[in-house]
């Protein structure tokens, strides 16, 4: 399951979004409901109206989406690399999470005070990504220490030193580790880390319900910082994903529409999350149920197989493969046979988004 840390500044709406998402959620999919696995901890079916499309062509009993867990990260304050705010025990729960949503502050409300005592974005992403690298330098620094003795007598050694030397050097000077260029090796080397600042990052820009469809000048700072690390920027509304959960789920679209956008937040941001990732969807459907699966780009048949089971990928004989819309076109899954749209894929096959599977497998 995919796990998205959310993180900011005390008062920036954080946790008002959280909340908001997670109970949006609950109201959209009834076989997933929000569940508490810890205080802060929600997990979160992933809006998709393909599969109720599938789920009709092939009346199933059952539709099962994919989920995405959100871990509500509070603590984060100016010193928190150094224990403030309970700070290194929230910077070791973002250690286990695949992406971090960071909400910056960027609407004015004299009734909710900013901890720093004014609105500036900037500021507030320097703070944070601050406290995320000075947890990584420390914790590099500790590890070049122990990587000394082994580097006197193997090569591997030599190359983990030089790789730990290069990434202390880049945020001594303020960068972070995913603004660092690095070989294949050098990426592969570091997944094992659990650097905060290699973290995939997605800014989530909340704003006014009035700002919502347009954004603003604090948007556009966001932006500019995204810009020169790779990250994601998603406008969202705290104030808006509050209002969804009191409408009744019908009711929801017009009320986006009349602010001029078509999605909330929670699919928003699930969205950049899966591009950020290199995240894809395909599908199984039938009587008994419809289920989304996600898996990583460029992964063949037998690698999505074994996402529903290991013994699918070891036994993976061929996958019965259709595209969504072409299934949907066609109106039955028989239908798309006579067109010859149904494919017979070996194990060289690389699955696309939204691919309609069947998998024929040995045990």
């Amino acid at each position: 399951m995919l796990r998205a840390g959310i993180v900011g500044l005390p008062n920036v709406g954080k946790s008002t979004l959280f909340n908001a998402l997670v109970a949006n959620a609950k109201a959209e999919a009834a076989n997933f409901p929000f569940c508490t696995i810890e205080p802060n901890v929600g997990v979160v079916s992933v809006p998709d109206e393909r599969l109720s499309v599938l789920a009709k062509i092939h009346t199933s009993v059952q539709i099962i989406s994919a989920r995405v867990e959100f871990v509500d990260i509070a603590g984060l304050v100016k010193g928190a690399s150094q224990g403030e705010g309970l700070g290194n025990q929230f910077l070791s729960h973002i250690r286990e999470v695949d992406a971090i949503v960071h909400v910056v502050r960027c609407f004015e409300n004299d009734d909710i005070i900013h901890v720093a005592g004014s609105v500036d974005p900037l500021r507030d992403i320097d703070i944070i990504n601050l406290e995320l690298g000075l947890s990584d330098l420390a914790q590099i620094e500790r590890r070049i220490e122990r990587t000394r003795k082994q580097a006197r007598t193997s090569k591997e050694g030599q190359f983990e030193l030089a790789l730990l030397e290069k990434l202390a050097a880049a945020l001594n000077a303020g960068k972070l580790v995913r603004q660092v260029s690095l070989t294949e090796e050098e990426a592969e080397l570091i997944k094992g880390f659990e650097l905060l600042t290699a973290k995939p990052i997605i800014y989530a820009a909340n704003v006014s319900e009035d700002d919502l469809a347009t954004g603003n000048e604090y948007v556009e700072k966001v932006r500019q910082v995204a810009g020169t690390e790779n990250a994601q920027v998603v406008i969202v509304s705290a104030q808006v994903e509050s209002e969804l959960v009191e409408l009744p789920e019908e009711d929801r679209a017009d009320f986006l529409a009349s602010l001029g956008v078509q999605e909330g937040g929670l699919k928003s941001l699930i969205g950049a999350t899966y591009t950020l990732l290199g995240l894809r969807t395909y599908f199984t459907s039938g009587p008994k149920e419809t289920r989304a699966w996600t898996i990583h780009a460029g992964m063949s048949a037998p690698q999505a197989a074994g996402v529903i089971h290991s013994d699918f990928e070891r036994g993976f004989i061929r996958a019965e493969t259709v595209a969504y819309n072409d299934l949907v076109t066609s109106g039955s899954m028989n239908a798309a046979k006579e067109k010859g749209l149904v494919r017979s894929e070996g194990k060289d096959y690389i699955v696309h988004e939204g691919d309609v599977m069947l998998f024929r497998f040995n045990v």
